[in-house]
């Protein structure tokens, strides 16, 4: 019996031992002139618990060992990161090698269930840029102007009394900011509790879209995508386009592509929930993080009211040139909480070069991401004290814009890059940028505004890095009262 026991026990070491070299000797090795390899340790997922956990601590430790490029292993697939800034914009045009379409898709059908067969992320911005650019975006600008204002004044929002009102802060943001530019770019007339009931919606499904997009949801969470989406496709039931109007709205524009590459209703209604996520999944975290660093830096908010004051009597579209100090206060709350992974699927082998002539090769089936959050926003070299909010950061002595940054003695081409670069930048980032600006300034005109009790900045949600704006873990307490 024992002898038996013996054999059974060095037969599973054995085969233990077997699978261990196995293991070993299956993995990638390093090849000449490709960038740094690190797999990890645990078979098959490697680094992606890490990487899920907080991508930006993860990235940053792997740019201290490995410096601006490396490869990594994440769920059975090769990621090559790129941090060097400099370098993005020329590595992503090479659009026969690096392909946007595959990777966009995968996220289609894991987050929305979706599934465009002829999706085409270049003509989607295209046909972006027609409403979201010169006369479509001031259209945009005064119709967002005039839904602000209807919501402020309306009953059912019960904002215009003149006692104090306590909430989160990020609950009182993105409610009102989402409400007033869903009306802007869907331009439905929803009535007021529906649409409460599609933001409320909205909200349990974006909790959870990091999830989705990983794959690691429970079956509960699951329950609750699938409940959120079904009554969100029924809110969002796309109306039939006028094919025959001169001008049609981008809503009106998107359905009617839809319908010429003759995708069924229920594949319209599924798009139409990616595009609301497209749309209002940023400003309104980014409006909350605005308003949350002016009230716990007072010295920014003075600065901000004095500015307020001195071009309170322009019209807004003119009152935009000149407020340089919220706009460096804008850039700097984007630089912290602008947190998108670009990402590329390689399509053949291919060879990059780095903004210093270093060159390396890149393998057909591995994905490259860039990952701005880090370089050039969180970059110690370019930004000193990268980590702190400071508003004037990006002020010159006179009080004027700074364009100008640095590393190595080498001018970085962007400071920031909260909606991409060069062709790849977001089509709809100028009327977000407009919607932000908007909403805070015309808060701090019409409302008071105090920190709750011991109330203090709430950390990020580091699962959500990757996904666009950060969101904070819990909310930020304050009150707030109508002026007269």
């Amino acid at each position: 019996m024992l002898t038996q026991t013996l054999v059974m026990l060095w037969t599973a070491a054995l085969l233990l031992g077997l699978i261990a070299l196995l293991l070993v000797y299956s993995r990638r090795r390093r090849q000449r002139n490709e960038p740094p390899l690190d797999n990890g340790i645990i078979p098959w997922l490697g680094h992606a618990l890490e990487f899920g956990k907080d991508a930006a601590k993860f990235l940053t430790r792997m740019k201290q060992k490995h410096g601006d490029i490396f490869t990594v292993f994440v769920a059975g697939k090769y990621v090559t990161v790129l941090l060097d800034s400099n370098s993005y914009e020329t590595v992503l045009k090479d659009e026969d090698s690096l392909d946007a379409t595959g990777y966009a898709k995968l996220l289609m059908k894991k987050i929305f269930d979706l599934h465009l067969p002829n999706h085409n992320p270049k003509s989607e911005r295209n046909r972006a840029h027609e409403h979201f650019q010169g006369n479509g975006l001031t259209q945009l600008r005064s119709s967002m102007h005039n839904n602000l204002q209807l919501l402020l004044t309306s009953p059912e929002a019960g904002l215009n009394t003149a006692g104090w009102k306590k909430d989160g802060l990020f609950s009182f943001c993105y409610g009102l900011l989402f409400r007033a530019a869903y009306l802007t770019v869907f331009g439905t007339h929803n009535n007021s509790a529906e649409l409460t009931e599609i933001y409320e919606e909205f909200r349990r499904f974006d909790k959870l879209l990091p999830k989705l997009a990983r794959g690691t949801q429970n079956k509960e969470e699951t329950k609750v995508a699938n409940s959120a989406q079904g009554r969100l496709w029924e809110l969002l039931t796309p109306a039939s386009a006028d094919k025959n109007a001169k001008d049609l709205s981008w809503l009106q524009s998107f359905i009617q592509h839809l319908q010429e590459e003759g995708l069924d209703d229920e594949t319209q209604r599924k798009a139409m929930l990616l595009q609301l996520w497209v749309t209002q999944g940023n400003a309104g975290p980014a409006a909350f993080w605005v308003v949350g660093f002016l009230l716990t830096h007072p010295e920014a908010l003075r600065a901000v009211r004095e500015e307020i004051i001195s071009v309170q009597h322009l019209a807004p579209g003119e009152r935009d040139k000149h407020t340089p100090v919220f706009d460096s206060v804008l850039k700097e709350t984007l630089r912290l909480t602008a947190a998108a992974l670009i990402t590329r699927e390689v399509m053949r082998d291919t060879k990059i070069s780095l903004s210093d002539g270093q060159e390396y090769q890149l393998r057909r089936g591995d994905r490259l991401c860039v990952f701005p959050f880090l370089s050039p926003q969180m970059d110690p070299q370019i930004h000193q004290e990268p980590e702190m909010f400071i508003f004037e950061r990006f002020l010159n002595e006179n009080r004027k814009e700074k364009k100008d940054f640095f590393k190595d003695g080498r001018r970085v081409k962007n400071s920031i890059m909260p909606w991409g670069t060069g062709e790849n930048k977001c089509p709809g980032s100028d009327f977000a940028i407009s919607a932000i600006k908007e909403f805070v300034l015309t808060i701090l005109i019409q409302f008071d505004l105090e920190l709750g009790e011991d109330a203090s900045m709430p950390s990020v949600d580091t699962s959500r890095y990757g996904f666009g704006m950060l969101q904070p873990r819990g909310d930020l307490e304050i009150r707030y009262r109508k002026r007269s």
